[in-house]
């Protein structure tokens, strides 16, 4: 399985207007991605995505520029299926040879940030080879399921305080149990946030577990304010409340509430998320395969979570790619509960694959049983929206 060449696409593609929303970062009219493709001499292709942004929208051409010009050099000629090996060449360098005989990392500069995006695409891309190539899924390759269904929960709710109720309500109506509503600076005010939140909790039923995501945008006075003013919602967690930047003042915020804080989606490596443990910053890990290093480090994320006793719930916001990687990782983890799935305008969930993703009834969602990722690319909609 000798790697013959390594891809990076930018793809944009126009969110339909029905289906645009505004929040903190704007009205979010497109939705882009980085697709990865690795090939093989046998020509077999393994497929992941690489993030510009946590978010929906985000220029992509420097994570392209770093995987076909700094990444692919690398790669060329290697064997696709020492996934752990192509990791280590590409965080350290030319220095690879010391951290593989050291058994400890001399990492390169751009050990965060885009590099590692980069990284994380054609991790995931090498894992659905290995799949695929092995004729079994992924979760497979990682230990096997720890479950056989796994509840999902309906990321969304940017409504305002008189139809966000209805809103989440038309989540549950598809059988999710569990909803995700996001508050912060898009509301102005943080009594704003606290009306919208207790508008919410008001409109569901008390079995419904209601989360919420600031994005990251609250100050740690403003925080506080907000865990008060919802002390009474029974929140199954509050995500990112301050910026990723401010892991002091997250603890803090931590300190001062019962409601489970939740962050590590804009974190790279396990390092990163580490460091929050250490600081007592979290009590819900939400690594992303496609920021985080790939599956392979949210597999070292995963082991933390099961070692701090933290819940796991990956950030699966993103292409149908980095879903099914986030899956996979779910369903191979004891840590995990609950599964994002997004209700918000997503063709890169549902067009760019000819696979259809969906919950059944209850809102749950079975295991991975094809092999890989379990997907396949519409390539006409690549050719379409390709930067």
């Amino acid at each position: 399985m000798k790697i013959t060449n390594v891809e990076a696409f930018w793809l944009r593609c126009p969110i339909p207007k029905e289906k645009q929303h505004f929040s903190d970062y704007g009205l979010l009219t497109n939705f882009d991605m980085t697709l990865v493709v690795v090939t093989t001499d046998s020509g077999l292709q393994g497929f992941g995505e690489a993030k510009a942004a946590v978010g929906s929208s985000g220029s992509c051409a420097s994570i392209v520029s770093c995987i076909e010009n700094e990444i692919k050099p690398i790669l060329i000629g290697k064997d696709a299926r020492h996934i752990s090996r192509i990791w280590e060449h590409i965080y350290n360098g030319t220095r690879d040879h010391y951290a593989l005989s050291r058994g400890r990392k001399f990492p390169i500069l751009g050990r965060r940030g885009l590099t590692v995006s980069a990284m994380s695409g054609i991790d995931t891309a090498l894992w659905d080879l290995k799949g695929k190539a092995l004729g079994v899924p992924v979760v497979e390759l990682l230990g096997g399921s720890c479950r056989e269904q796994m509840p999902a929960y309906a990321s969304g709710g940017w409504a305002k305080a008189d139809a966000i109720g209805e809103q989440l309500l038309s989540y549950t109506s598809k059988g999710f149990s569990g909803v995700k509503m996001r508050v912060g600076i898009m509301d102005e005010t943080v009594q704003a946030s606290i009306t919208r939140v207790k508008a919410a909790r008001e409109a569901l039923p008390d079995h419904i577990k209601l989360m919420t995501d600031a994005h990251g945008t609250f100050s740690v006075p403003e925080a506080k304010q907000f865990c008060r003013g919802v002390a009474d919602c029974n929140l199954y967690w509050f995500e990112e409340p301050l910026s990723p930047d401010n892991r002091a003042g997250t603890a803090e915020v931590r300190a001062s509430t019962d409601i489970p804080i939740a962050a590590g989606e804009s974190e790279y490596t396990a390092f990163d998320v580490r460091d929050m443990i250490a600081q007592r910053a979290l009590d819900v890990i939400q690594p992303d395969c496609a920021i985080i290093g790939g599956i392979t480090e949210a597999m070292r994320v995963a082991q933390l979570a099961h070692t701090y006793q933290l819940e796991l719930a990956p950030h699966c916001w993103g292409s149908a790619f980095s879903f099914m990687a986030g899956v996979s990782v779910a369903f191979a983890s004891p840590s995990a509960n609950v599964i994002e799935f997004s209700l918000g305008g997503n063709p890169m969930m549902y067009d760019l694959v000819q696979e259809q993703i969906a919950v059944d009834a209850n809102g749950m969602l079975s295991e991975p049983d094809k092999p890989g990722l379990g997907l396949t690319p519409n390539w006409a909609f690549v050719k379409e929206f390709k930067q």
